[in-house]
């Protein structure tokens, strides 16, 4: 099958997760992808062993893999006169270029905007940072944590009298990067319409607020965001989550309680909830809210998950809900593997790995992950004969320079 960016050349000169991950979903809907690496080093993602305390020296780099699948992998001295302008030549041919570099630093080595621009009218130029390419903090770093921490999601996790907390997994990278693939997707259309590229650039701080734009636009607009809440007060009882007997946990979602909470009570064995006037409706439930919830909990412990699973699926009473799962279940979720949300690929050092799938899916021409992350390099010369047309002398000297 056709892939909806097939024929689109992407140079990714990137580090790290927030940009890279842009680029590999470009990869994934068929774009060719060009790493562009320093010589010698490259992206120093490829060196993060022992990350979340798991040697990867004998397994997939995790981290690299996830970030730059579907790529090729060029080295180049950015140094070097002549390697800066094997990167610029790219440019000449190239649709979209992604970078992720601190405010100033691709200017100081001429591969900003104005310079590609320069060679190529058409370019789209996608840049990520940490706060905007705008204010006094524009050229301040940030990394995940710092996205994380200046977002405010920190303080909207956990319950009321808890720390700001940590959330792991690189959200704030990975929220940025699919914001950045957004812009991108809309910079194409707006060249395929009217003739024009452009740059486009997201941050942390920008990406984080719109993924909490539900509760920022409530304090926008009603002077309070959502506040935290703790779990065994839930102003609704049946939207919340409950331990079950086998230290497994089950999650409620229902917006109109007062239709569900007869059979709600008949499906627990607790029947005469239903017309206690303590909880009889939500407004008297929400008052006694600490109480309602002390019971739930009690009648949950009473049985193992997969026992309340089967008298929810059994009952009546078309029930919102489904099960807490931890990172470490979702790999055997059958809804996960149904659809593809996981899939294996054969990698050429290590055998058959799995990796996250594509989240989006396309009837006609859908995305894929077709091969794992290139080594440092391993397509140089590929890339300057197949893109460029250079011939293997001009290679040659390019080499004998330390350029490429």
């Amino acid at each position: 099958m056709p892939q909806p960016l097939e024929g689109l050349l992407v140079l990714d000169w990137t580090i790290w997760q927030q940009g890279s991950v842009c680029s590999a979903m470009l990869g994934d809907m068929g774009a060719r992808v060009i790493k562009i690496e320093q010589r010698g080093t490259g992206d120093p993602g490829r060196w993060l062993v022992g990350a979340g305390g798991v040697d990867t020296r004998n397994q997939p780099n995790w981290y690299f893999e996830a970030n730059n699948r579907n790529k090729e992998s060029i080295a180049v001295d950015l140094k070097r006169p002549e390697g800066r302008e094997v990167v610029l030549a790219l440019a000449e041919k190239a649709d979209v270029f992604v970078q992720n570099f601190r405010l100033g630093v691709a200017a100081r080595l001429g591969l900003d905007y104005e310079s590609l621009k320069a060679r190529n009218p058409r370019i789209i130029y996608a840049s990520a940072t940490g706060y905007g390419p705008e204010g006094a903090e524009a050229t301040e770093p940030s990394f995940d944590h710092l996205g994380l921490a200046r977002s405010g999601i920190m303080n909207a996790a956990g319950e009321p009298d808890m720390p700001p907390l940590a959330i792991a997994g690189g959200i704030a990278d990975q929220m940025g990067a699919i914001m950045l693939a957004y812009g991108v997707m809309n910079a194409l259309v707006a060249r395929e319409r009217f003739g024009i590229g452009q740059a486009v650039d997201t941050s942390h701080l920008g990406s984080m607020a719109f993924l909490q734009g539900l509760s920022l636009s409530m304090k926008l607009m009603a002077g309070i965001a959502m506040p935290r809440s703790f779990r065994n007060q839930a102003g609704n009882p049946l939207w919340n989550h409950y331990r079950c007997a086998d230290d497994q946990w089950i999650a409620f979602a229902m917006l109109q309680p007062d239709r569900y909470w007869a059979d709600f009570c008949r499906v627990i064995e607790r029947p005469e909830l239903a017309d206690d006037p303590r909880f009889a409706e939500m407004g008297a439930r929400t008052a006694n809210r600490a109480e309602c919830c002390a019971i739930l909990d009690e009648a949950f412990a009473r049985r193992p998950r997969e026992a309340w699973l089967r008298r929810l699926k059994e009952d009546p009473g078309d029930f919102i809900y489904t099960v807490v799962n931890s990172v470490d279940d979702l790999p055997e979720d059958p809804q996960v593997v149904a659809n593809d949300y996981v899939v294996e690929i054969d990698h050429p050092q290590h055998g058959p790995t799995k990796m996250v799938g594509v989240p989006v899916g396309l009837s006609e021409t859908p995305g894929s992950v077709r091969k794992p992350a290139p080594e440092l390099g391993q397509d140089t010369e590929l890339v300057l004969m197949d893109v460029l047309g250079w011939d293997f002398d001009r290679i040659t000297a390019l080499r004998e320079k330390e350029a490429i």
